[in-house]
Formats: C-alpha cells, structure tokens, sequence
C-alpha cells in the first residue's frame, strides 16, 4: 500500500470538504483511503492506494471529479427544516452486537443478513409509515418486480446522473455453444467467462423503487386527477468503500409513496408527510434534523442539478442520530416538477400537467438509527404499534 500526494487545481473550501468524501472512493477503485490536507493556499488530497499504479492517472482522475462535480458546487450551509429538541444517550458499537448475537452476519461486500429481533424492528417500523400512507392519504399498494428494464433508467435520467452506482443485470447468450464451452469452463476448474459469454444487459437492479411506478404510469393518462401509489421492495446501489455496517448497503430495502398530481397537491402531499414523519419520530424518540439536501450526481451537468435542488429546495434529506456526531440519512422527501411525468409520458386529460414527488424510508437505515437509540433488546424499546390500528 503507498501514499500519494495530489495537488488540487484550485483550493478546496472546507464548506465542500463532505462533497469530496462522498466521491473520492468512485475515482478508481485502487484507493482505500484518503484525507484532504489544506497546506497554506492550496489543497492537497492524501490518498492510500492499495497497488501502486500511474499516479498521473490517478491525478487526473481526481482533478477531474473535483473540477466537475465539487468545485461547480456552492459551497454553505443547509437550511435545517427541523431540527430534534433535545439529545439523548446512545448504544455504541450496536453493529458489533447485532453481529455477535448472530442477529446479523455480513454475507458479502455491501450484503448482510438479518434476523430476529431485527426482521421483526423492520416490519414494524415499515408498518408505521404504510400507516400514515394508506389512513392518511388513500395510497393504493403495489408490489413491484425486483428487475428493472434498461429502457427505464434510460426514461429516467438515472443513467445520466449516477452512473457510479448502477448494477446490471445480465445471462449467458441463448444459443448451445455458449452453454458448452461455459460448462467446460467449469468442468476444468477455470474462472468462467462471465462476460464473455452474456448477453446484452437488458435489466438492471432497481436503484430505487419509484421508478417502477413512474414505468407502471407510463404513456397513459392518470386513472383519477390525483393518485398515492406506495411500494415496499429492495433497491441496490454500487457504494463502493463506502458500504458500513446497516447505515450504507449495496443491497436495502425502501418503502416508498409516490405522489402524482398538480403542483399544489404534490407539494401538499410532501409536507404534510414530512409533518406525519417528524411526529413519528419524534413518537419514536429519535433525534437527528431535516435540512435541505442534493443528490450525488457524478460527472454530468452537476452543477445545474444541485443548485436547482438547494435553490429550490426539491429535496429534503431526514437525518438521524447514531453517535457523537454521527448521523445517517434515513428518509428524504423530494419535489420532482413535471421531470417524471413527462418522461414517461404520463398525462391527465385536458391541458393540466402531471407533477410528481415522492418519499422513500431506508429501512435498514432507520432500523439501525432505532437500535443506537434504543438498544438491541426489545423489551426496551418503545410501543411499535400504528396508532390507529391501536384502537381498533
């Protein structure tokens, strides 16, 4: 492992210092760690390369990302939309325990697997928002494949914005060849050319779950002038070395409401399900805050994108508390204009436009947001039950 020294072009202002984090790992898969050092002027980014390579190549990669995606940026603070009253003690190492209880075992890069009393954490949590989806804005379920057709990350945008997140989907060619010299492969004890013998990718794993209902909508008007439609499924993103314990997963689980309307409604729906989800935090006695936020677009027309989203403020990002001065992004509650509907198509008679917003829970996120909080044992956890369903 070697250390290496890379002059920014320009400083980087400390403001934009977490920009720089969230991408570095995606420059090139050789490095494993890094720092930005500030020295006098300028700014320097130190990073541990795991096999020593060209470190032009690595300099030029880097500038770029910088250049592109957190220099065009404007750097200052978010505005904070809520913010928790007060704090409140945490479980340490919680991921730890759940692993030597056997709880959880790590299966693979990004992978885990979970059981009681987490399995259980999960659905009740889950539970919680569907409650809130279903009493208090009529939203319809569906259950959604898991693969996602190409043609929809195409509609989407998704394939132009974060690219360094994308799994694919892919089979051998159907044709006996293929298949024979594949199980010769085998049969010899030789590395099986995946690729070599795949078919063209014609699905993906789904990176989240509204765009199935956006692909569910498409090219057709709205059955009604307004529609809730709510979804609970697994969505998969490449986090590189960023994945850690439940907090960053290549493999997670989201409930999702998708709101499909006119402006106000859209943006009506938004905030009176922020509210409901505030009040089920703060019900939950988690703390945290709810700022303004951007997504990680990557080597596109970033600039555009996250200035328009803090300008406008089409995202809100729910963090929550897990440890001195830790935080995970459990939940978000974005505005997407005419961006989706128009993309696919998906109209209401007469001249009116479609809008589109929607809210999405990480589950595994707020489970684990619950348990630095509350600890494993959940004979002391709060009541979980959805409070209509209580009185019933």
């Amino acid at each position: 492992m070697t250390r290496q020294m890379i002059e920014l072009d320009a400083p980087l202002p400390e403001a934009l210092a977490g920009e720089l984090a969230r991408r570095v790992y995606f420059v090139s898969d050789a490095i494993v760690g890094f720092e930005l050092v500030h020295d006098g002027g300028g700014s320097i980014v130190a990073v541990r390369v795991e096999v020593d390579g060209d470190p032009g190549d690595l300099t030029r990669k880097l500038r770029r990302v910088v250049a592109n995606d957190v220099l065009s940026q404007q750097p200052g603070t978010p505005r904070v939309v809520w913010r928790s009253s007060g704090t409140a003690p945490l479980h340490d190492d919680v991921f730890g325990r759940l692993l030597a209880t056997g709880a959880a075992t790590e299966a693979g890069e990004g992978q885990v697997v979970l059981g009681e009393p987490v399995l259980g954490l999960l659905d009740a949590l889950d539970a919680l928002i569907l409650d809130i989806a279903v009493e208090q804005f009529g939203a319809r379920q569906f259950r959604y494949p898991t693969l996602l057709p190409m043609s929809v990350l195409h509609r989407s945008g998704y394939l132009g914005s974060f690219p360094q997140q994308l799994m694919f989907v892919t089979r051998l060619h159907a044709d006996v060849d293929v298949y024979q010299d594949f199980l010769d492969r085998v049969a010899a004890g030789d590395p099986p050319d995946v690729l070599g013998h795949a078919q063209d990718s014609e699905y993906a794993l789904p990176p989240t779950m509204c765009l199935h209902t956006y692909h569910q909508l498409r090219d057709a008007p709205l059955p009604a002038p307004s529609q809730v439609i709510t979804s609970r499924g697994k969505s998969f993103r490449f986090e590189a070395r960023y994945r850690r314990t439940l907090e960053r997963l290549w493999d997670f689980t989201i409930r999702e409401m998708v709101f499909l309307g006119d402006r106000e409604f859209v943006l009506d729906c938004r905030r009176r399900f922020l509210e409901a989800s505030i009040a089920l935090i703060e019900r939950l006695d988690l703390h945290g805050r709810c700022e303004v936020a951007n997504d990680p677009f990557f080597l596109g027309r970033s600039a555009d994108h996250i200035w328009s989203q803090w300008l406008l403020e089409l995202k809100y990002e729910l963090r929550l508390d897990i440890g001195p001065g830790a935080t995970v992004a459990a939940g978000s509650f974005n505005f997407h204009e005419r961006f989706f509907a128009d993309g696919f198509g998906i109209t209401v008679p007469g001249d009116g436009h479609v809008h589109t917003g929607c809210v999405g829970f990480g589950l595994e996120r707020l489970a684990y947001a619950f348990l630095c909080r509350h600890g494993v044992d959940p004979a002391a956890w709060p009541d979980l039950t959805p409070p209509r369903r209580a009185h019933r």
